[in-house]
């Protein structure tokens, strides 16, 4: 198995290397791995590799995309960029703290954090170009924000982690899980506000920029249009939050009716869908989900729970989980990590609440990555920018939360309650 898990993770290693130095589409790459390692190496069949293919994040990013391009093209997006600059009274600056603070309150209340996402940035994508806000900072502070709330007790994520918890003799505080999800995520919007906010963003035209305290853009009332745009969108949440309905189709729905009553103006809109960004996404999904389904994800987890003293072993085991998340589902590691991380709490002093919070935000704080989907949202409804180079950005940036995340997890939730 050590050969195949080495085949494996080598060839993941290869097509960022080659992906990242010449312009090929790494999505290409990936699929062609995902035939070679599959088939050859894992035994797969072709059958078997497909099932991997992430249908549903497909359907998201071609349906939330194609629904705001419908909107951008019959002016109901500059519509509501406007009236969010004039709540926030022209202060610009505010607007990632205000998308934020949404965001946090959306998943804490029961949304599913994709969901609040992919409702959220397309909207922040259209206040970063239109006010030269720099869009990674925009973009990463609405995940970000996203997952603040995400491990509240009505949430998705906290009611996962706390009813694996609960299946086990171990206790885990929801309010300890919240907190620090909430808290961990407020520091890493700090910093990347404070960082990044003055870089300036790889641009392909300029940005309208608008400076703190100018006068916010005039906001007419809407034509019939935008009313009935704004009506769809207004279906697509209630439908999202309200009905667990999936978001990608409602979006197509909302997004082909508006075309079907506006066909001169909606007539390229279709252009709007981010397919390069769906092939990078599609294929890399795949290729994990292949991983997954040999038991090479597995494997590599359960050779880190053996390596010895409790204290490595759930420093490596944020590591894993962070590593192995920003490629893959959060949820699906969420579920496989926990039961693993029992023995080691059950045979050793370290605290259940700290090294389960630890791993529960080392996961999902990887998310920005533009193979996850709400990275993936990021990078395909970004405007005005260099897709190359912003790629790259958020490729950097989650490097470097994979990086230092796990650590600073690590210390602050385990190493101080062991």
């Amino acid at each position: 198995m050590m050969s195949t898990e080495v085949i494996s993770i080598g060839a993941l290693l290869v097509m960022f290397v080659v992906g990242t130095i010449l312009p090929i589409n790494l999505g290409i790459l990936a699929f062609v791995a995902t035939f070679a390692v599959g088939t050859v190496s894992l035994g797969l069949t072709e059958d078997e590799i497909f099932e991997g293919f992430p249908v549903e994040l497909f359907v998201t990013i071609v349906g939330v995309t194609y629904l705001f391009s419908v909107a951008r093209r019959n002016g109901t997006i500059d519509w509501l960029v406007a009236a969010g600059v004039r709540l926030v009274r022209g202060k610009v600056a505010l607007i990632p703290w205000v998308l934020f603070l949404v965001a946090a309150t959306l998943t804490a209340f029961g949304t599913f954090t994709p969901a609040a996402v992919a409702l959220l940035v397309p909207i922040a994508m259209d206040f970063a170009h239109r006010y030269g806000i720099n869009p990674l900072v925009a973009g990463m502070m609405v995940i970000s924000g996203g997952h603040a709330g995400a491990f509240s007790p009505l949430a998705v994520s906290g009611a996962l982690v706390l009813g694996l918890v609960d299946d086990t003799t171990l206790h885990v505080s929801p309010v300890t899980l919240f907190a620090a999800s909430f808290v961990i995520n407020l520091l890493l919007s700090a910093l990347t506000y404070v960082l990044l906010a003055k870089r300036p963003a790889p641009l392909t035209e300029p940005a309208h920029e608008t400076a703190d305290g100018e006068a916010p853009a005039a906001i007419g009332r809407p034509d019939w249009r935008q009313w009935l745009t704004l009506g769809s969108l207004l279906a697509l949440v209630v439908g999202a939050l309200g009905f667990r309905l999936e978001i990608g189709f409602l979006a197509l729905v909302a997004g082909a009716l508006l075309a079907l009553v506006d066909m001169e103006r909606q007539e390229k809109a279709v252009d709007g869908i981010s397919w390069s960004t769906l092939l990078l996404v599609a294929g890399m999904m795949t290729y994990i989900a292949m991983l997954e389904k040999a038991g090479i994800i597995e494997d590599i987890s359960q050779h880190a729970a053996g390596l010895g003293a409790p204290l490595v072993v759930a420093l490596v085991l944020c590591f894993t989980v962070a590593i192995t998340s920003a490629f893959a589902s959060s949820t699906a590691i969420l579920t496989a990590i926990i039961p693993l991380a029992v023995p080691l709490l059950l045979s050793s002093h370290l605290s259940a609440a700290g090294l389960i919070a630890a791993l529960a935000v080392s996961t999902t704080i990887v998310d920005t990555s533009p193979f996850s989907t709400n990275g993936a949202l990021v990078l395909s409804n970004a405007r005005g920018i260099d897709t190359r180079r912003f790629y790259r950005q958020i490729i950097s940036y989650t490097g470097g939360i994979v990086a230092l995340g796990p650590i600073v997890a690590w210390g602050a939730l385990v190493l101080p309650w062991s």
